[in-house]
């Protein structure tokens, strides 16, 4: 399984991390999930957020690109990441 998450508004909300999704994301990560950091921030913000995440103790499998997992299953490396699940605070549910 592979899940996409967001970091403004999602991982990170209102300036405060958002632990229990954290939680579940490492837990789900023991299992043998794979976990892509899917965020529009580049640059600085981007190694903020990939740092105040490590701090926390999740690691991301792939930063705003395709785990190999993603690229063998459609066979090919689309500029789209691929995720069982995506979790953002934009999404529609």
């Amino acid at each position: 399984m592979i899940i996409a998450v967001d970091f403004d508004g999602t991982l990170m909300i209102d300036g405060k991390p958002n632990l229990d999704l954290m939680a579940r994301l490492q837990n789900s990560q023991r299992q043998g999930t794979q976990i892509i950091l899917w965020s529009c921030r580049e640059g600085k913000r981007l190694a903020e957020a990939v740092g105040f995440c490590a701090k926390a103790g999740l690691r991301f499998n792939a930063i705003n690109a395709n785990v190999p997992e993603g690229i063998r299953r459609t066979g090919h490396n689309s500029r789209k990441v691929f995720a069982d699940i995506y979790i953002d605070d934009k999404s529609i549910r």
